[in-house]
């Protein structure tokens, strides 16, 4: 986060913890109902008064599929690059409902099959959830495109923006869409556990008889905090990540033993690869002791893609529009510097020198083992930003 943006959360939060919440919800009142979903109507493109807030893109996700009313015939359609959260909300979706669902296939260079979707689409199709960039990978997914095809249908059209919003322009009435979720962290800077949701009056209407739109609250302080971090923002009319994305991408190609994983023929500022050796931890740790900053992924992140592709793990970096050449120099040099340590050599353990008797061995204690998913990241960062 920005030095303003931290001050921002840090002094409300403080407030709350002097006077308490309400006090803290009198306070914001303007910046809660009011100023942050004005901003969040710009950055969107999106008419005023259909923005919420929530405490996430996934949480606002699985809020709605939780009160769609769908029916065994309903198909719901899904592609190989969907996030492991956001299929967990749609197989509660489709085991509340036996409605069926698909997976839209891929073409060859990875781009997802638009004539597929046009020739496949139908009146009983009820829900389509599109990421438009995924988190495995940098992949920009054609949005717009599909929602050219989804127009002339009654299905909700759910786009996923976590990873775009803030790196490219995101414009609701381009896309066609009906619901668009987004996170406050990530290319926007805000602070964790907050996140927004464009929900169409008509996915409102729909949902009204059945609860109504079960959105979680975010906490006022950080509500306050990404208002302060859109206020700061620049708008991404520039390909300015995209362009150095390229430069980042040349740098792992140039580099011995790495392999990109970036399927489709658009890509964003986020590049996802590994090394043929060397794990993605120890990649990962390498970088940061050399000024870069990365992220470690895993397979089940997106669970339909990667895995199957043999992908275990992998490294994930990504620019932004205040990053520069000069990063790229950085992060190539690091790279370069990681990869020729090679991998680290066992630890020779010294014999005893002692000739005397051996004692019987005792059995050792078996050490404690645990499944590491995702390495942690400094907060502090200098240079290239964390893989979103």
């Amino acid at each position: 986060m920005p030095a303003a943006v931290r001050e921002v959360l840090t002094e409300w939060t403080r407030f709350e913890d002097r006077y308490g919440p309400y006090a803290l919800e009198e306070r914001l009142d303007d910046v809660l109902h009011r100023e942050i979903h004005e901003r969040l109507a710009v950055l969107l493109g999106a008419p005023s008064g259909d923005t919420f807030l929530s405490t996430g893109a996934a949480d606002a996700f699985a809020a709605v599929l939780s009160r769609l009313p769908l029916g065994p015939r309903d198909r719901v359609w899904t592609t190989p690059y969907e996030s492991a959260t956001s299929l967990t909300a749609l197989f509660a979706l489709r085991a509340r409902t036996r409605c069926r669902l698909d997976v839209i296939p891929l073409r060859p260079d990875g781009d997802i099959d638009l004539e597929w979707m046009a020739s496949h689409a139908g009146d009983d199709l009820a829900l389509v959830s599109l990421a438009h960039v995924p988190a495995g990978c940098g992949i920009v997914n054609p949005v717009e495109e599909a929602g050219r095809i989804l127009a002339p249908y009654r299905c909700l059209y759910a786009v996923d923006a976590s990873y775009a919003v803030g790196q490219l322009p995101v414009d609701v009435a381009r896309i066609g869409c009906q619901l668009l979720t987004g996170d406050g962290w990530r290319f926007l800077r805000g602070p964790e556990s907050v996140g927004f949701a464009y929900v169409a009056p008509q996915v409102r209407q729909a949902l009204a008889p059945h609860g109504g739109l079960p959105l979680a609250p975010p906490h006022g302080a950080a509500v306050a905090a990404l208002n302060e971090a859109l206020a700061r923002h620049t708008p991404a009319l520039t390909h300015a990540p995209v362009d150095l994305g390229s430069r980042l991408r040349a740098a792992v190609e140039n580099t011995s033993g790495t392999g990109l994983i970036a399927p489709g023929r658009v890509q964003s500022g986020i590049v996802t690869f590994r090394h043929e050796e060397l794990p993605a931890a120890l990649v990962r740790r390498r970088l940061a002791d050399r000024g870069v900053v990365v992220w470690k992924t895993v397979a089940q992140e997106t669970p339909l893609y990667l895995p199957g592709r043999g992908v275990v793990t992998a490294v994930r970096a990504s620019v932004d529009h205040d990053n520069c050449a000069e990063d790229i120099e950085l992060f190539a040099d690091a790279l370069r510097a990681a990869v020729a340590e090679g991998l680290p050599r066992p630890a020779r353990t010294p014999q005893a020198l002692s000739t005397a008797p051996r004692s019987p061995a005792v059995p050792a204690r078996p050490a404690a083992r645990h499944l590491s998913l995702v390495s942690g990241i400094p907060r502090q960062t200098r240079r290239l930003q964390p893989g979103a």
